[in-house]
């Protein structure tokens, strides 16, 4: 049982505190609660970004400046409940890139790793490591971090991926370096598709040893994973609070197929809603095909195709399919399960 204290108590109490401040101290008991809550509080906020709405900004952009010229010719996309932090979560960066046929985005590297998950276009490439890897809708790529890479375009119309990116964790660390290659394109060493055919078949070279925690494979082309996903409604019902949830996977080790981002994709069936869900990862969504919508307590977030979504970690959701819905998402949950901080909630 507490007791209130008398008023002197509480006019020394604060004269304390104050004398505190010049020798750079605080009381804990008065911060501790904040600290250290009850529960997590959701960073930033649910938002939705129309990919018909962001469209001809993006291809707007292209008059004003050439890949080359900016480096990456990116809108970025900046939760609302974070502003100035260039940020879609507290741990993630998005944002979506533009190359036009005949341009090259300069070849360079950095500790931040990086995923591309492609949206629209058709003959662009992404070179990383001293491979080539020609990029389709649906498909998802790594750019591990501190490899060297640049895209370019040998297609006929506008290009178009999402950029996910674990820079607000990198920077928190303070391990961010960057450096520029000395010429456009870096080295291209390898054939198109080689780790593809030698990792991602269920073959691994014998006597392969893993030089990265990322998977060997960088190009999970769609094409193989739709035919999955399509083929598990013939084995089950789907979970009551997740849909077809799969993960992309390190052939490796079997774990996630990056060390700091959880890349996930789910097929919702045509009618089916998911119950209530929430964990502590806030996650970015990205409709691939499809149609429905999020609810986020009250609020409700239509999903297109290309519409791309986020739910803030431990906020309280559900998944609704008008049709057949595919789901890409992202998330730090590999990070927060590696430091024991993971947690979910069905209900």
């Amino acid at each position: 049982m507490t007791t209130n204290p008398a008023p002197d108590l509480l006019t020394r109490r604060d004269a304390f505190y104050r004398e505190l401040e010049p020798h750079a101290m605080a009381a804990l008991w008065t911060r501790l609660r904040k600290l250290i809550p009850s529960e997590p509080t959701p960073a930033g906020v649910a938002h939705r970004w129309s990919y018909a709405a962001a469209r001809p900004y993006l291809m707007e952009s292209a008059m004003l400046i050439s890949a080359e010229e900016a480096e990456r010719r990116v809108l970025l996309m900046e939760n609302p409940g974070l502003p100035g932090t260039s940020c879609i979560t507290s741990t993630m960066y998005a944002g979506l890139q533009l190359l036009l046929p005949g341009e090259v985005a300069p070849a360079h590297r950095h500790t931040q790793s990086a995923l591309r998950f492609i949206l629209e276009g058709s003959g662009a490439y992404t070179a990383v490591d001293g491979e080539k890897t020609y990029m389709e809708p649906g498909d998802f790529v790594i750019t591990p971090a501190w490899t060297w890479h640049h895209h370019g375009h040998e297609g006929n119309a506008p290009m178009v991926w999402l950029d996910g990116l674990d820079i607000p964790i990198v920077s928190f660390f303070n391990g961010g370096f960057r450096e520029e290659f000395d010429s456009v394109v870096s080295p291209v060493t390898r054939p198109a598709g080689d780790a593809l055919a030698r990792y991602g078949t269920g073959l691994m070279p014998v006597g392969y040893q893993a030089s990265t925690l990322n998977s060997p494979v960088f190009n999970y082309p769609y094409a193989r994973t739709r035919e999955a996903l399509f083929a598990l409604p013939h084995a089950g019902a789907p979970d009551p609070h997740t849909g077809y949830l799969m993960r992309y996977t390190n052939p490796v080790d079997g774990g996630w197929a990056m060390p700091t981002i959880a890349t996930m994709i789910r097929l919702l069936p045509t009618g089916f809603a998911t119950l209530p869900y929430r964990s502590t990862d806030s996650t970015v969504f990205v409709c691939v095909e499809g149609s429905g919508h999020v609810m986020i307590g009250d609020q409700r977030l239509e999903l297109a195709p290309h519409d791309i979504a986020i739910v803030p970690g431990w906020s309280r959701y559900t998944l609704h399919a008008s049709q057949d819905l595919v789901l890409f998402s992202y998330s730090d949950r590999v990070a927060q399960e590696k430091l024991g901080l993971f947690r979910e909630q069905r209900f």
